[in-house]
C-alpha cells in the first residue's frame, strides 16, 4: 500500500515538473516570436524617428552646415522622402567614410540606415544590405581649369610630378591606391576642403565622383572636370543598412520606385544639377 502511495506521489511530481517546463518553454518561445515579429519598421514607428547616418562632407549629396546646424543635399532629401513614407521624422547622425561599415553594423545600432554618396559594391552587399540605385555614379577628377588639357586620361594623372589628393577610408582612396602607382598620393581628412586646395595649387588632381564634381565646377571657376563624361568607373549610389532589416530595405526600395514613377527623383536630379539616368 505504501509503495503504491509513493509511486503515485512520484508520478504526480513528475507531471507537475513537466507542466512547468512546458509553460516555461512556451513562454520563452512566445518571447522569441515577439522579438522576431518586432520588425525594424515597427520599432521606427514606435520611436517616431528614423535615424539616418550620413557623412555630411559630400556636396551636393550630403553636407553639414555648421552655421545652421543643418544637413542638406540630394541624399538628405531622399532620406526625408523615406521618412515620410514610413510616417516618421528623419534625424541625422554623423558618420565618416573610414568608420561607415563599423557604424552601420554597430551593436547597439547607431542609426537605422546610411545615405549620401554611398556606392553600391559587391563588398558592401556581401556583408550589409543595399537598396536599388537612385543615382548614377563613377570615378572622375577635379583639376585646375588652367590644366584641364593636361589631364585627359588616367595615364596623364599617373606620373611622378602629379600630386593627387583624396579623402581617407572611402572608395576614392581605394581607387587611387589601386590605379596610381607613380603619382604622389596625399590624404586629406576633410573631403569638402579638397576642391579648394586643388584650386589653390596644394595638389593637382582630386579623385572624386561624377555626382560631386559638377557642383564644384559650377561654383568655382578655378576648377574643371575634364573627364566628367568619360568616368573611369560606372556604378550607382544607394542606401546602406545592416543585415536583418529586410522590411526596411523593402520600404526604401518602394520609395525609390515611387520617386522614379512620379517624377520626383528626376526633380531632385534637376535641383542639384545632376544627370538623370533612370
Amino acid at each position: 500500500m505504501e509503495n503504491n502511495v509513493l509511486r503515485l506521489k512520484t508520478l504526480l511530481l513528475i507531471s507537475i515538473l513537466c507542466i512547468c517546463n512546458t509553460v516555461l518553454f512556451a513562454s520563452c518561445a512566445d518571447k522569441d516570436a515577439d522579438n522576431t515579429q518586432s520588425s525594424t519598421i515597427e520599432r521606427i514607428k514606435q520611436r517616431g524617428i528614423i535615424l539616418i547616418g550620413t557623412t555630411g562632407d559630400y556636396r551636393p549629396l550630403s553636407f553639414y552646415e555648421e552655421d545652421t546646424n543643418e544637413y542638406w543635399g540630394f541624399g538628405i532629401d531622399m532620406a526625408k522622402k523615406i521618412a515620410a513614407r514610413i510616417g516618421v521624422k528623419a534625424e541625422f547622425v554623423k558618420t565618416s567614410w573610414p568608420t561607415l561599415t563599423a557604424d552601420v553594423q554597430a551593436e547597439p545600432q547607431i542609426f537605422d540606415l546610411a545615405i549620401g554618396g554611398i556606392t553600391i559594391t559587391d563588398v558592401r552587399c556581401a556583408t550589409m544590405l543595399m537598396s536599388e540605385g537612385y543615382l548614377a555614379n563613377g570615378k572622375t577628377i577635379l583639376c585646375r581649369s588652367s590644366e584641364s588639357e593636361r589631364f585627359q586620361s588616367l595615364a596623364d594623372i599617373d606620373k611622378p610630378d602629379v600630386i593627387v589628393m583624396v579623402n581617407p577610408g572611402g572608395l576614392n582612396e581605394k581607387f587611387a591606391n589601386a590605379n596610381l602607382s607613380h603619382a604622389q598620393i596625399l590624404i586629406h581628412e576633410r573631403n569638402e576642403e579638397i576642391p579648394s586646395l586643388i584650386a589653390e595649387g596644394k595638389a593637382d588632381v582630386m579623385i572624386t565622383e561624377i555626382t560631386e564634381a559638377p557642383y564644384y565646377v559650377q561654383n568655382d571657376t578655378r576648377l574643371a572636370a575634364p573627364l566628367l563624361n568619360t568616368p573611369f568607373t560606372h556604378g550607382e549610389i544607394g542606401v546602406l543598412m545592416k543585415k536583418g532589416q529586410e522590411d526596411l530595405l523593402e520600404v526604401v526600395n518602394q520609395a525609390i520606385h515611387q520617386m522614379k514613377a512620379d517624377g520626383s527623383l528626376r526633380q531632385l536630379h534637376e535641383k542639384y544639377g545632376l544627370n538623370y539616368a533612370y
